[in-house]
């Protein structure tokens, strides 16, 4: 590919993540990430603040992850102190998909509780990725702040993250169960039986916590 032919195609893309159609912001995204170049980064992730459209916002952040992230984690830093929540939010989830250490010290207790629940989803998930062995416990600790929060979706995020952090998440756990709000303890509860038990359902799990927090037990062996 001739140096013409490759710009002729970066501005192909360029305007085509712009364009009306979905499909063709699509291929746009899908051109940029499978021919990298520096003039996409700041495109794509103006774009990931605004999409509509889920495949294009996944195929926009799969485009970022193909770009070196000493390119893309400037702007998607900036992005997740953005005032609009989609913009915080797709930013969190391509930093997540990245990986990249750095990129920890963003992941604010302001983030892991954001007023958005889309918001706090996305930075719970990239905590867990991103957080420090020696941050682990805190981190958990700063979740259980939000057991007992919002609908199932919400609830099965923050029990996901929860899991994710294995053993550092159990004391944090066990405080809450003892001494949380009800909704809390229930959510506590859940979590804990989903980590030592991942194949049961978490409706299973809710179900068993909420028998639990009446009975005052933690299993049919103790009643």
């Amino acid at each position: 590919m001739t140096m013409a032919t490759h710009d002729t195609g970066v501005t192909r893309a360029l305007l085509g993540l712009a364009d009306d159609r979905a499909s063709v912001r699509l291929r746009a995204a899908l051109a940029a990430g499978t021919a990298p170049d520096p003039r996409f980064v700041g495109a794509l992730v103006g774009r990931c603040a605004v999409e509509p459209d889920f495949s294009v916002r996944e195929m926009l952040t799969w485009a970022l992850t193909r770009h070196a992230p000493d390119l893309t984690l400037p702007g998607l830093l900036g992005e997740v102190r953005s005032e609009r929540p989609q913009a915080r939010s797709q930013a969190l989830h391509t930093l997540s998909k990245i990986g990249d250490p750095r990129a920890w010290p963003a992941i604010t207790h302001e983030l892991l509780t954001d007023a958005d629940d889309e918001v706090a989803r996305s930075a719970w998930r990239a905590a867990v990725v991103l957080a420090p062995e020696e941050e682990r416990a805190a981190l958990a600790g700063a979740l259980a702040t939000q057991l007992g929060r919002g609908g199932r979706e919400t609830q099965l995020s923050l029990s996901r993250a929860l899991i994710a952090l294995g053993e550092a998440a159990l004391p944090t756990l066990a405080e809450v169960t003892a001494a949380g709000s009800p909704g809390a303890r229930r959510h506590a509860i859940a979590t804990e039986r989903l980590l030592h038990d991942p194949d049961a359902g978490f409706e299973f799990a809710i179900e068993e916590a909420k028998r639990v927090a009446v009975l005052g037990t933690t299993g049919p062996e103790e009643r």
